[in-house]
Formats: structure tokens, sequence, C-alpha cells
């Protein structure tokens, strides 16, 4: 009997102690309300955009027509794709450079071009062909919208057949893909990633910065330097934003020579988005590592940011598709503009005056940043 005593008061007290040293890391890490926020809050918050954000459904098409026919025909086909909901005709144009300058600004993911003899050729009985020309900077979305509109032209074909009471030549669908004649995936995430990984480890870099300073207890010795907060924050972004010019290039030259996808741009306009790019990454990781008192809290900071600003970029998924809050969110998010800018230059060889639409919003967001952490630097150093 007291052996078994024994035993029960053992495993009593193992299984107290155990308790015990549970309550209190569990005390350590909820006691701080924002560790608190950090812990829980992200799993709602990313649950909520993966569910709106990640999503490669296509429910909306912006595309344009050159209709060379003007046939009721032809009216009527363009119709059905009015009809569905999804497609939205941003455009109708006259001429080939027309369509070059619908496609080139984004403003149409497709364009279709019919034929002058469109109805005369359907009514002869004979093969009537129409020209799909697709926006394939991101081949997902080309394919997916191609996909769509061959459904609706076989639904059309299958009426037109149902009318004649016989079988015969109908509508061909003749697809030409822009800046990515193959469709290739590569052609798409690889120009994006030159600019992506790069800002991954540059947000990391900075945001460790000053928080590792104070974790060592080196930080107190700025103090007595007489250098002024613009000075460290310089001497703080420069290292990373080299670093991540060096990430760039390695995955510029991996691209380019690894897996072959031609390059038509500018190395010069490519490094000038690049590093404004880049500066606008170290001005987001330097205003976290001033705004953390620890490294572990600068790694929880730079975590939280990053997995939405890589879900917002439109690296996976095209921004179009996002409802319009997170499309208004993702104009703050410096991602989505290296990103676009990147794969312009890379496959469609624009200049500095193309991607300005890219390189205002990221001077803007270093325009807030940097400021913003030296004005956080000065505070601590008082």
């Amino acid at each position: 009997m007291t052996s078994g005593n024994g035993k029960d008061n053992g495993m009593t007290d193992f299984l107290r102690r155990v308790f015990a040293l549970v309550k209190k890391e569990l005390l350590a890490v909820l006691k701080d309300p924002s560790s608190r926020f950090i812990l829980f809050a992200p799993a709602v918050v990313y649950g909520l955009l993966y569910g709106y954000a990640a999503t490669y459904d296509l429910n909306h098409i912006p595309y344009a027509v050159l209709d060379s026919s003007r046939s009721p025909l032809s009216a009527e086909l363009l119709s059905r794709l009015d009809g569905t909901g999804v497609f939205r005709r941003v455009a109708t144009v006259a001429t080939p450079a027309e369509v070059r300058q619908v496609i080139d600004s984004q403003r149409a993911l497709l364009v279709i071009q019919i034929g002058l003899r469109f109805e005369a050729e359907l009514l002869a009985g004979e093969a009537a062909p129409i020209q799909l020309i697709l926006d394939a900077r991101n081949s997902t979305t080309a394919n997916a919208a191609a996909a769509y509109v061959g459904a609706i032209v076989d639904a059309f074909n299958a009426e037109q057949r149902q009318r004649r009471g016989a079988p015969g030549p109908m509508i061909n669908v003749e697809s030409r893909a822009w800046y990515n004649p193959n469709l290739e995936t590569r052609w798409n995430f690889m120009p994006a990633l030159i600019a992506t990984l790069s800002m991954l480890q540059t947000i990391l870099l900075s945001a460790l910065s000053v928080a590792r300073e104070r974790e060592q207890g080196t930080f107190d010795q700025l103090l007595v330097t007489p250098m002024s907060p613009t000075e460290i924050l310089i001497g703080k972004a420069l290292p990373p934003v080299m670093i991540g010019l060096i990430q760039s290039t390695l995955v510029l030259l991996v691209t380019r020579f690894w897996f072959q996808v031609p390059m038509a741009g500018s190395l010069l306009t490519l490094y000038i988005g690049l590093t404004v790019f880049t500066i606008a990454g170290v001005g987001i990781g330097l205003s976290i590592s001033a705004l953390a008192a620890t490294m572990q809290q600068a790694m929880l900071y730079a975590f939280v940011l990053l997995m939405p600003m890589m879900l917002l970029s439109g690296l996976t998924t095209p921004v179009a598709n996002m409802p319009k809050t997170l499309q208004l969110a993702t104009l703050a998010n410096p991602m989505r503009f290296g990103i676009d800018l990147a794969r312009r230059v890379y496959l469609e060889g624009v200049g500095v005056g193309a991607i300005a639409a890219d390189l205002v919003p990221l001077l803007a967001i270093v325009a807030i940043t940097l400021p913003a952490a030296a004005w956080l630097f000065r505070n601590r150093l008082v």
C-alpha cells in the first residue's frame, strides 16, 4: 500500500510541476496584448484574405473588339459574351495599332478580331476564323479567358447547326498570345520573382537591424556618437538595398540563362525600377525595426506583414479578380508595383516612362516610410 501511494504521489507531483510550467509559459506568451494580437488575429485575417484573394476564377474579363464584319452574326456572337456577366467590353477598336494600345496599357485582357467576310463565310458554309489576341503576361488568366471564349463559341456553333439542321463549317478560334507565345507559366513567374524574392530578404534584414542592436546592447553606443538619426537611417538602409539588388541580379541571371526566358527590355530601366522598389521595402523594414523592442518581435511583425503582401501582390492571382476593397489595399503594397514593373520591362521591353505608374506609388511609400523610421529613431535616441 505504501508503495502504491508513493507512486500516486509521484505522478501527482509530476503532473503538478508540468502544469505549473505550462501555466508559466502561457502567461509569458499571452500577458502582452500585442503578443495576443499577433498570435490569433493573423489566423482570421489570412483566412479571409485567402478566401477572397487567392482565387483563379475569372469573374471579370475586360476585352476589346476589332469587328471588321459589323454584321448581324458578329453582333450576335459578341452579345453572347456581353450577356455572360463575366466579359466586359472596354473598347471597340478600328486598327491593329489600337489593339496594341489596349493590350499594352492592360485595359483589356484579350482582343477579339473578326474578319471582314465573317458572316459571308458562315452563310456559305465555310470556316469563319476569329482571332483571339491574349495578354499572356499572366498565362493562367490568359488560358482561362481563352477557354471561356472557346466555350461560348462552341455553344454558338451548336446553335447555328441546329438552326440549319445540318452540320457544316463554323467559327474557328485562332489564339495568339502576346509576350508569352507558348503560354508558359515560367514566363509569368520568373520575371515577377526578380522583385519578389529580394523583397522578402530585404524586409527581414532591415527589420532585424535596429532590433538586433537593442537586444545585443550595442544600440546604446549610438547615443554617444555624433551621428544624427538621418545618418543612422542611411547607414542601416544601404546594406539591405545592396543585398536586395544582388539577390535580384541572381534571380535575373537564373531567369535569363538557365530557364532561357528572353528579356525584351533594358537593364538600366529594370534596375531603376528595382532600386526604387528595394528602397521602399527597406523603408517598411526599418519602420518595423524602429518599433520592435526585440528581434523576436521584429521577426513576428515582418512575417505577419509579408504574407498578406505576397497574397495581394498579383504574383499568382490577378489583382483584378480580388474584391474592390482588397484592390484598394494593394495600392499600399510595394510588391504589386514591383512585380508589375519587372514583368513589363522584362517581357514587354517598355521604358521608364511606361513604368511611371509603378514608380510613383513606390516613391510615395519611400517618402512615408523612411521619414517615419527616422522619426522613430529620433524618439528612441532621445
